[in-house]
């Protein structure tokens, strides 16, 4: 059986939405899920990124520098941008949640895929923000 979501989970992709047209974007990639869960500032997920001292705007600014490398990148090697992550990051979270015995998803268990789901704009970003799976997971229990 499948937890059932959240009650921030429904605001927090609310919000990835608004963060996709921000960035006018036609999809909503990981990117714009982390920022989403900064944003909030509700949830675990949050309190976790907050406890590492990573505001909405130090998280914008590392994923801009990635997304402006991954262009230049596509533009010298004509390579078309990779498809998000955000289908893996969703069925992930869901496999945390029933890792940790709880019954909804919540954004400390999208916070905790996005920081396994190697290749994707947000894990970079919190990998080179110092925000590792194993970390991310101290904090949380240390939430308990």
């Amino acid at each position: 059986m499948l937890p059932k979501a959240g009650p921030r989970i429904a605001e927090v992709i609310k919000l990835a939405n608004e963060i996709a047209r921000e960035y006018e974007r036609e999809y909503v990639g990981t990117e714009h899920l982390l920022l989403a869960i900064r944003r909030e500032g509700e949830g675990r997920g949050a309190q976790i990124l907050a406890r590492r001292h990573l505001s909405e705007a130090m998280l914008r600014e590392e994923i801009d520098k990635l997304i402006k490398l991954q262009m230049e990148e596509t533009w010298v090697f004509g390579r078309l941008p990779g498809t998000p992550h955000f289908k893996n990051v969703m069925a992930v979270a869901i496999d945390e949640c029933q890792h940790l015995g709880e019954p909804e998803v919540r954004t400390e268990h999208l916070l905790l895929a996005l920081s396994k789901e190697r290749g994707c704009v947000a894990f970079q970003a919190l990998e080179s923000l110092g925000v590792t799976y194993e970390k991310a997971y101290d904090d949380l229990k240390s939430l308990a």
